[in-house]
This record gives structure tokens, C-alpha cells and sequence, in this order.
């Protein structure tokens, strides 16, 4: 078995699943909320190019009309004008036609005068009341063109103004939405950090109440060699094997050894270093068994840094006979930490996480318990 299993089976002893789906959550609709950030952008500027091409086309329909009304005015004056020529041959006895022409006519200068005359207010005419005519049509299609876009071109500018309001109503619910959540993510924590302090002192309460018994029993101990003339041996049950595992890296306890209740006080002093994969470090992080690895050199226990080679260290214990400074495994021994009593361990449970005290009784460690192992 590798470190690396280690690490991959550690993950199951993470935080509260409930705080990490809500992170999970949060950040999810985060994406959301800034996807429709997004849309709302483009959605304004699609509908600010609509506008500016409306304001454009109502523009020129204003030109077009003002077009329309000049050459109406134009038309009018060019048909005065001819009305007045017309006045005035009439005045002065210009003749109407070419036989009128051929019967007054003196010499034959005035008639071809006179003929020219004719033929050039006609042609003039004529030019006057085509050109009108057509300016007025091409005025007028270009009127009927510009309508007809400007009206089009409205429709568009109010359908992309409901989209861009669509999208800005949906960003503004995810909004209420992710500040809930993220409420709620607080709230969570909050209550994992109180949960780790109430953890906290009720280890500290029951290292005290192991280091009065252990004063206790060394006391009465003392006590009894005085008025005793043997010392008894310890029981095999309680010392530490001689013909423990060869395990590499290890190091027996030495005679003056400290007691569980102080490897655990020494552990303590690591709550919150944050996980990280092989570290056995505080300066860099702990993994599980780079911890206690750590924490028992403090004392002159040489550990290996491997869960399963500490698994072979040591005699077991059940569960019922606990005591702080045992190790406990986990997972096919992908996991391990510290007993410091109460129920509780100290463990560096996986990567995002930090040491941290958790509960024994927990689903997760009741459903993966391999067995405890007492080194000291």
C-alpha cells in the first residue's frame, strides 16, 4: 500500500458534506451569475446598435419628408411660372398654335420665331411637369421604404429591450439566490467552528482529567515500591513488546518516554495546520500519519511515515479500551489518527481541510474502523 492510498482514502474524513454542497452550491451559481452578467451585456448592446439604427432611419425619414415637402413647393412655382408665360403670350398675342403662327406672321422671321417660341414653352413645360412628377415618386418610394423600416426596426428595438429585461429579472433572482446561500454557507461554518471549539475544550477537559489520574497513579506507585521491598514487573499486556516488528524508521520508546496525555497535549498544539500529501512538517503541513509521525518524535518515538507500518507497531486495542496517545486506522489503513479521549480524534483528515479533532461515533469512522494500536 502506497502513500498515495493514503492520501485517495483520506478523502472521506473530510468537513461537513452539508457545508461542502453548499459550497458546491454557491459556486455553481456564481457561474450562473456571472454567465448572465454576460448576456445582460450583450444583450444591452444588441439593443443600443437597435436603437442607434431606429434614431438613423427616423433621421432620414425626417430628411425624406422634408424632400417631399420641398419639391411639392418647387412643382408649385414651376407651374406659376408657366402659368405666367402663358399670361403673358396671351397678353402681348403670342400666338397658341402653328397655323395661328403661319396666318399672322409677316415675314418669314416671325414665323419662325414664332415657332420657336411655341416649341420651347411647350418643351419647357413638358421637362417641368416630368421632372416634377418623377422627383415626387422617387420621393415619395423612399418615404414608403423608410416607413416601413423605421416601423420594423421598432418592433425589434422593444423585443430586444423585453429580452435584456428577461435576462436582468433571472440574473436578479440568482443574485437573491447566491446571497442566501452564501448566508448559509456562513452560518454552516459557523457552526463547524463552534462545533471544533466545544471539541477543543472538552479534549482539554479530559487531558486534564487523564494527567491527575496519571500524577495519581505515579503517586500511588511511589508509594507502594517504599512500602515494598520487589518492584513488579509490568504485565505483557501493558508494556511495549521487545519483539515488535522490524518497521523501518522505527524507534521504540525510550525509558522516560512521555505518557499518552502528553503526546496528545503536543498534538493539540497543531490544531488548524492545513493538510498537505506526504508533509510531516508544521512549518509545511501534516498528511495522517505525517502527523503523528511528528508528534511522537517530540517525545523520542521514532514513527514511519506510512499508516500501515505504524498499524504493525505496538499491541491492539479495542475500542473500549482506549486511551489518549492510542493510534486509530481507518479505511484498509488509508487513514489514521490519535485518540485523545472524550470519543475523539485528532487527525489530518484530507486535502482542503486542516488538523482537526473529530468524533469517533461519526458514520463514516464507525463504518471504516480497522482497529487501535497503543505504542506507548
Amino acid at each position: 500500500m502506497s502513500v498515495l492510498l493514503v492520501l485517495v482514502a483520506a478523502t472521506g474524513a473530510g468537513a461537513d458534506p452539508s457545508i461542502k454542497d453548499k459550497r458546491a452550491q454557491a459556486q455553481a451559481i456564481l457561474a450562473e451569475v456571472r454567465t448572465l452578467d454576460e448576456e445582460v451585456g450583450a444583450a444591452a448592446e444588441r439593443w443600443n446598435g437597435a436603437t442607434l439604427e431606429l434614431q438613423g432611419l427616423r433621421s432620414e425619414l425626417a430628411e425624406t419628408k422634408a424632400d417631399l415637402r420641398r419639391a411639392r413647393g418647387q412643382y408649385r412655382i414651376s407651374q406659376a411660372r408657366v402659368a405666367q408665360r402663358l399670361r403673358d403670350l396671351y397678353v402681348n398675342g403670342a400666338p397658341q398654335s402653328a397655323l395661328e403662327v403661319l396666318l399672322g406672321a409677316r415675314t418669314l422671321d416671325d414665323v419662325i420665331a414664332g415657332l420657336e417660341a411655341t416649341e420651347r414653352i411647350a418643351a419647357q413645360d413638358a421637362q417641368i411637369t416630368r421632372q416634377t412628377k418623377e422627383l415626387r415618386q422617387r420621393i415619395a418610394k423612399r418615404e414608403d421604404q423608410l416607413s416601413g423600416a423605421t416601423a420594423d426596426q421598432g418592433v425589434l428595438v422593444e423585443s430586444l429591450a423585453a429580452e435584456k429585461q428577461a435576462i436582468e429579472a433571472t440574473l436578479a433572482e440568482r443574485q437573491t439566490l447566491l446571497a442566501s446561500v452564501q448566508d448559509e454557507v456562513a452560518r454552516l461554518e459557523e457552526a463547524e467552528r463552534r462545533r471544533q471549539a466545544e471539541l477543543r475544550r472538552q479534549a482539554q477537559v479530559e487531558l486534564e482529567r487523564q494527567q491527575r489520574a496519571a500524577e495519581d497513579a505515579a503517586a500511588a506507585a511511589r508509594q507502594a515500591s517504599q512500602e515494598s521491598a520487589t518492584t513488579m514487573e509490568a504485565s505483557p499486556g501493558e508494556a511495549f513488546s521487545e519483539s515488535a516488528p522490524d518497521v523501518q524508521d522505527y524507534v521504540p520508546p525510550p525509558a522516560d518516554a512521555g505518557t499518552g496525555a502528553q503526546v496528545v497535549a503536543i498534538a493539540m498544539q497543531y490544531l488548524g495546520i492545513p493538510y498537505v500529501w506526504a508533509a510531516a512538517d508544521p512549518s509545511v503541513g501534516f498528511d495522517c500519519s505525517g502527523l503523528t509521525k511528528y508528534v511522537f518524535a517530540q517525545i523520542g518515538v521514532g514513527l514511519p511515515h506510512y499508516a500501515a507500518a505504524q498499524y504493525q507497531l505496538g499491541y491492539a486495542v479495542s475500542k473500549e479500551e482506549l486511551q489518549p496517545g492510542d493510534l486509530v486506522f481507518f479505511r484498509g489503513l488509508g487513514h489514521m489518527g490519535m485518540y485523545i479521549g472524550g470519543g475523539n480524534m485528532i487527525h489530518a483528515p484530507r486535502t482542503g481541510d486542516v488538523v482537526k479533532i473529530s468524533p469517533l461515533s461519526d458514520s463514516y469512522y464507525v463504518e471504516n474502523w480497522v482497529g487501535a494500536r497503543r505504542v506507548l
